[in-house]
């Protein structure tokens, strides 16, 4: 059995393209003491990190994944085939979003529930050799956005920020908000407390999380130890990516709604392609998504699985890329 940190990117719809690279590692015997992601790394990262703290196989990841249903996602969006442009327009501005994410948490809320583990409490972890904090040993980092303070938010290491209850908190809307794609899935809202967190003081008030990638689409970097020691294991991530030059159609843009969805998918799409410096790249899984689109809520059977078998071809080529012991 051999150990790393896992850390997964976001990438909407493309996800189970991060499942064939992960169900390779397992069957390569590798297995993950913390697991890191954002949006759908987030959601992955949430099964494999409840997986193994319950003893299940994970081979388990694939059942679960396989029975998502992916136009569920984008329930509502009846109201853009019926009502027209304006009938979304008034959608979006009223709701903050085209969709309302009470699958995510339906879905993701009823596989936890089956596999025995719901709280961060559960993922605390008993880790005397890390370089972190023991408030902050857990075995899952979900990542998101929040636009109202500015600032990237780790879960659960920043609950406390926002006076929330770390070990009662439930893992799914940790990642219901990881994966609030602006405009396209209502934001996570709530009061929080007052806080400082060294750098700034924020009143209390309403705060708004958005989807992660925002601000950190892949955190390969967030399990690097900050006291100076080398890693006792390594960290291996998992990105999305296109190799090679991608046909893209050029969209067609009718208003104000057509332009914003415009912002956000060039954004996310174009996440794969920032620029990782060597240092980072050699510790990085490529798996092709095949100029996919993030938010591609339709996305074939047979997309699936050809996102799929790409993660494991990419994960089996990087295993076999490592220095032999």
């Amino acid at each position: 059995m051999q150990q790393a940190d896992l850390v997964l990117e976001g990438g909407g719809v493309k996800g189970i393209g991060l499942v064939g690279a992960v169900m390779t590692l397992a069957a390569e015997g590798w297995t993950f003491p913390r697991v890191a992601g954002t949006s759908a790394g987030a959601i992955v990262a949430s099964l494999v990190a409840a997986l193994q703290r319950a003893g299940r196989p994970m081979t388990d990841l694939r059942t679960f994944m396989d029975s998502i249903d992916y136009p569920a996602f984008s329930s509502g969006d009846w109201k853009e085939r019926h009502l027209g442009k304006v009938g979304a327009a008034i959608d979006l501005f009223s709701h903050e979003g085209l969709y309302d994410g009470k699958y995510l948490v339906e879905w993701l809320g009823s596989a936890l529930e089956s596999i025995g583990v719901t709280t961060f409490g559960q993922l605390k972890m008993d880790d005397p050799g890390s370089s972190l904090p023991a408030a902050m040993r857990y075995s899952l980092i979900v990542h998101t956005a929040d636009i109202s303070r500015k600032k990237l938010v780790r879960l659960p290491w920043d609950y406390p920020e926002y006076g929330v209850a770390v070990d009662d908190a439930r893992i799914v809307d940790a990642v219901r908000a990881s994966m609030s794609i602006p405009f396209f899935f209502t934001p996570v809202r709530f009061h929080a407390a007052a806080s400082n967190d060294g750098s700034s003081r924020f009143a209390a008030g309403d705060v708004t999380w958005v989807d992660g990638g925002l601000l950190s689409n892949f955190p390969v970097e967030v399990f690097d130890r900050s006291d100076g020691r080398p890693s006792r294991w390594p960290t291996i991530g998992v990105k999305l990516s296109s190799v090679g030059p991608t046909p893209i159609s050029p969209a067609e843009l009718d208003g104000p709604v057509d332009e914003a969805l415009a912002c956000l998918r060039t954004l996310l799409d174009n996440a794969s392609r920032y620029y990782l410096p060597p240092e980072k790249a050699k510790r990085t899984i490529f798996v092709d998504s095949f100029g996919l689109a993030a938010t591609d809520f339709h996305l074939t059977p047979a997309d699936q699985q050809r996102l799929f078998a790409s993660g494991g071809e990419a994960a089996a080529a990087y295993l076999a890329s490592l220095p032999s012991n």
